[in-house]
């Protein structure tokens, strides 16, 4: 069995189309220019991770001699054929892309120099900010084949030098390594009259390279850098201290074998059988680049000051209408529900609640998830000051999130020494679920408050990310979730929830029968639909059930981010799935959830994807939103992203993704649709104030 006559895509290969829809961003002439830019970088990020796990893990298959095909029907060395070939093939767009966007940014008044193009004022500029800064933090290290080849930082640029070989030995080649590290500048400023000249650091060392090395003769240099394998995972049943244990998976990394190897295209065939050699990469794993390496590098250079007119015109968040300012977050919540949408809504009011909550002499406990948070999180800081204050704080501190792992350490330590309860997660699981808990005393008994969302405390990703925030103190919803946190923090076995799901216990069954249900209701001759927005459909089972579910005639609507495995239109198999991707300015991210339920919608927004990992591997949560009015908005977010016309792209059943036709469309663009129906309603409301009149009373009258 091939993907081609499976009923289901493989995961990699769809992973790889989600990225080129983010590159597909970048050639977009309606996208601000540095924008544009920003995309690239963000595709040569999201590449420098796929290759360091998904690539990684692929190998350590191959290597252990699996070759059990997945659910498409494809082996391990199967699939990672078709990856080489596909990666290759990205590789090449994205430098003629950037090749592209760098010659409009030159017109725009942003150009990057090469050695060839400085005038001699300029040469002079790059050689003082080289004599003062860099020659002395820079170090070449001497390499020769035979010779054991040094420890190679991970995605770290390099620059390979070719000296001239000894006379006394004239067939070894001498070459020799300078790590360009991360401290210094990617972007070196060479003076300009107008805009914003710069020099890249590798071009700026590769100019003043003899003066690394005096007295020697140069024969040929070229950047490279290489990609490790850091697929590595904690193995709970053999780290009795799991601090100690992850501290080990970031040495490990360190050491991972190498899965890619970038170089510049221009490199000598010696240099590049040299590096081969010493790093044990196949010829499959050469990228050869015909412009900058790290691309990723970048970024920084999107957000460069004076080019506005080059960027997104910014849209700041707006307040919510439900948060009056000036109150008591617990007396907004406990009037009525709150449904926030991020970033199109401020995350102020969940940062306040757990600050509010810090310093609240009537609070007793809070109880607080952290999966991923910003560097100095006002959050963090929260959590340690009402500690600080004699409020019993718990917080479980996820040390296995891939890539944040030092800091999450950093944070534990910080949070314990404050004297906050840190949990390590738990043994064999990830818990990513986003949960508070805040217990507070009140006159008629204590009270629970509760925040459930489905993206991290962040308030730096909450600016760039969409994601759905709920604050309750619904009594049953409150007594679920501290049911769940002590699960997860105690031996108690998971209760049955009255109103949640959790995984890895019972929420793959939860979407089953609510699946299930809606096949169920069709075939009985009522009107039936689902729609789901979510980040990844991977999951055979579910995938499964949602075919049997179109089959029966349920129409199901898929806004899926990134990857799916799911074939839509097949007839007799798929015809009444749609599916659609939407990338845009900001990265979506919240997952929600809508069931017909013969006409009494059911809806859930969930910290969970559709993947086996999330379902079956990780502490995740699902909650439904019951109050009418938070309920009807996430049915109208979801129509807004399924009836996009401008960024929206349909899924085939052949794996391709296509644009819509825009004779036959209005222009609908989902995430300018969000923040304009934000920003009107907080219009409106300001209008109205002004047009309504409150005369002041004296307190007597009053009285």
């Amino acid at each position: 069995m091939t993907e081609s006559n499976s009923k289901f895509f493989n995961r990699e290969l769809s992973w790889l189309e989600f990225n080129q829809r983010v590159l597909d961003e970048a050639t977009d002439d309606t996208t601000p220019l540095l924008e544009r830019l920003r995309f690239l970088a963000i595709t040569a990020s999201n590449l420098d991770e796929f290759f360091m796990v998904r690539v990684g893990g692929l190998n350590l298959l191959i290597e252990q001699g699996i070759t059990s095909p997945d659910p498409s029907g494809l082996t391990p060395q199967q699939q990672m054929k078709a990856i080489t070939v596909r990666a290759h093939q990205f590789a090449q767009d994205q430098q003629g892309i950037f090749k592209d966007v760098e010659a409009k940014l030159q017109e725009a008044g942003i150009r990057r120099l090469r050695g060839s193009e400085l005038t001699e004022r300029r040469l002079k500029s790059v050689e003082q900010v080289f004599e003062s800064e860099i020659f002395s933090v820079l170090t070449p290290m001497a390499v020769s084949p035979g010779i054991e080849f040094p420890l190679i930082l991970n995605v770290h640029l390099h620059l390979c030098v070719q000296l001239k070989a000894d006379p006394a030995t004239p067939q070894q080649p001498r070459f020799a390594l300078i790590p360009l590290g991360r401290t210094l500048s990617r972007f070196l400023t060479a003076g300009a009259e107008r805009g914003y000249s710069y020099v890249l650091l590798e071009d700026a060392v590769a100019k003043f390279l003899d003066r690394f090395f005096p007295g020697e003769t140069i024969e040929a240099h070229a950047a490279f850098r290489i990609t490790r394998n850091a697929d590595f995972s904690l193995r709970d049943d053999l780290a009795p201290d799991v601090m100690l244990g992850m501290q080990g998976i970031l040495t490990a990394r360190k050491h991972g074998q190498c899965v890619r190897l970038e170089v510049a295209a221009d490199v000598r065939p010696e240099m590049l059988a040299f590096l081969q050699q010493s790093l044990e990469v196949t010829d499959d794993g050469v990228f050869r680049v015909e412009g900058p390496l790290e691309l990723s590098g970048f970024m920084s250079l999107a957000d460069l000051p004076g080019f506005d007119a080059l960027r997104n015109e910014a849209w700041p968040p707006q307040p919510s209408l439900d948060i009056e300012p000036g109150a008591k977050l617990f007396d907004i919540i406990a009037r009525r529900d709150v449904l926030l949408y991020h970033p199109y809504q401020s995350f102020e009011p969940v940062v306040r609640l757990v600050q509010e909550a810090a310093v609240d002499p009537d609070v007793l406990a809070i109880k607080q998830i952290l999966y991923r948070t910003s560097r100095n999180s006002p959050i963090v800081a929260a959590l340690a000051e009402a500690a600080r204050r004699g409020k019993y704080v718990t917080a479980i501190v996820e040390l296995k999130a891939r890539f944040d792992e030092a800091r999450n350490i950093e944070w534990a330590r910080n949070l314990e020494e404050a004297g906050v309860q840190v949990i390590y997660g738990v043994k064999g699981l990830k818990t990513h679920a986003k949960l508070c808990i805040i217990v507070r005393r009140e006159p008629h008994g204590v009270q629970r408050y509760v925040h459930i969302g489905t993206g991290n405390y962040n308030e730096m990703t909450a600016r760039l990310y969409s994601d759905a925030s709920l604050l309750t103190n619904n009594e049953e919803l409150g007594a679920d979730a501290v049911s769940f946190f002590n699960a997860i923090t105690g031996y108690s076995q998971p209760q049955r929830y009255r109103k949640i799901e959790a995984a890895p216990t019972g929420l793959r069954t939860r979407l089953l029968e609510l699946i299930e249900g809606e096949t169920r209701r069709k075939k009985e001759g009522q009107k039936s639909l689902i729609d789901a927005k979510i980040n990844s459909l991977v999951d055979p089972e579910l995938i499964s059930a949602l075919y049997a579910a179109s089959q029966a005639g349920v129409k199901i609507r898929l806004n899926i981010r990134g990857v799916c495995c799911l074939k839509p239109g097949v007839e007799g198999l798929s015809e009444n799935i749609s599916v659609i991707s939407i990338v845009d300015r900001y990265l979506e991210h919240a997952r929600i959830l809508r069931f017909h339920h013969g006409g009494d919608d059911l809806v859930f927004i969930s910290s969970a994807d559709w993947m086996p990992r999330n379902l079956d591997r990780r502490i995740e949560l699902l909650a439904p939103i019951e109050d009418a009015q938070c309920k009807q908005r996430l049915i109208s977010i979801l129509d807004t992203y399924f009836d996009d016309t401008v960024k929206s792209r349909q899924l085939k059943a052949d794996g391709s993704y296509v644009r819509p036709k825009k004779a036959k469309t209005k222009r609908r663009r989902s995430q300018e649709l969000l923040y304009e129906d934000a920003r009107q309603r907080v219009k409106e409301a300001e209008q109205s104030q002004r047009t309504t009149f409150e005369p002041h009373r004296s307190a007597t009258a009053a009285g």
